[in-house]
């Protein structure tokens, strides 16, 4: 991605961040089983936050810098239910703590659904 690309998010628990701030950087379980970390546009996050974690409380996201990212970031499709045009950011490498930008807390609404993010 270039400069001025937009913040890409993470989606962890607070647990796996503190992990990932001690061993400087983040290496989640798909890294290691498909090669690629996880990554979403604000816009689009709430599609893989309620397909994997509704109703979860503990999570936050991990504002990254594109830039900062160290490995190819790849635009590729998700899974058969999304819309056929829409792509997700994959990582194909782990996150280094150095490319967190901001973290915040992402939480459910009353129904345990998440919402999208304002771009």
């Amino acid at each position: 991605m270039s400069s001025g690309a937009q913040t890409l998010l993470h989606i962890c628990t607070r647990g796996e961040w503190d992990d990932a701030r001690r061993a400087g950087e983040r290496r989640p379980e798909s890294l290691d089983a498909q090669g690629f970390v996880h990554l979403s546009s604000p816009e689009q996050v709430h599609l893989p936050a309620n397909r994997l974690f509704l109703g979860r409380t503990d999570l936050v996201l991990l504002h990254l810098d594109p830039d900062a990212l160290g490995a190819p970031v790849r635009w590729e499709p998700g899974v058969a239910t999304d819309p056929e045009s829409m792509r997700f950011p994959h990582l194909y490498g782990p996150i280094p703590v150095d490319a967190v930008i901001d973290i915040t807390s992402y939480q459910p609404d009353v129904t345990g659904r998440f919402a999208p993010l304002s771009p």
